[in-house]
């Protein structure tokens, strides 16, 4: 198995082929991801009772995001927030304005209102359940958007944290 640049496991065609060889694969399901260069007609071949559960779609990671997101169970009044303005009025000074500008601004380069809009959904349902989470960590905690939002608490625009650390 290889693993992504997200650290997601992919298998290879020789992957397969032990699998199916050792038993151990009687099905290519659609929860296997796939390496892009991988013949299924090849695999399958080699052992005819081996078959697809379900076709085999091999899609770049963008795109394999984008469908992963579209799945996620998010209410109606989240997906259709104005992102942008929700976080801005979270500001309470020029400064917090700048940064958080700046950083909306990269995440829509990167088309990620989504996923904040989840945040936004996610924080707010661990709130209201009396769910803790940790205080922040990794490079994400150099959001300032994502302090705002309550992802993490660590002001990064007081340590002076730069939002690229997170959004390269």
């Amino acid at each position: 198995m290889i693993q992504d640049n997200v650290g997601q496991m992919i298998a290879t065609e020789q992957d397969l082929l032990n699998l199916i060889m050792s038993s151990k694969l009687e099905s290519i399901d659609q929860g296997m991801l796939v390496d892009q260069s991988v013949n299924i007609d090849n695999i399958l071949m080699v052992r005819p009772s081996a078959k697809l559960s379900h076709p085999v779609v091999y899609v770049d990671q963008q795109t394999f995001d984008q469908q992963m997101q579209n799945i996620w169970y998010m209410p109606d009044e989240y997906k259709e927030m104005d992102i942008a303005a929700y976080v801005l009025d979270l500001c309470n000074n020029d400064s917090e304005l700048q940064r958080a500008g700046k950083e909306l601004l990269l995440y829509q380069e990167r088309d990620l209102f989504d996923l904040l809009r989840y945040c936004v959904y996610l924080v707010k349902v661990m709130r209201d359940n009396n769910i803790i989470w940790g205080v922040g960590r990794g490079s994400s905690v150099s959001s300032f958007v994502l302090y705002l939002i309550g992802v993490h608490q660590v002001n990064s625009l007081y340590y002076d944290l730069s939002p690229e650390e997170f959004l390269r």
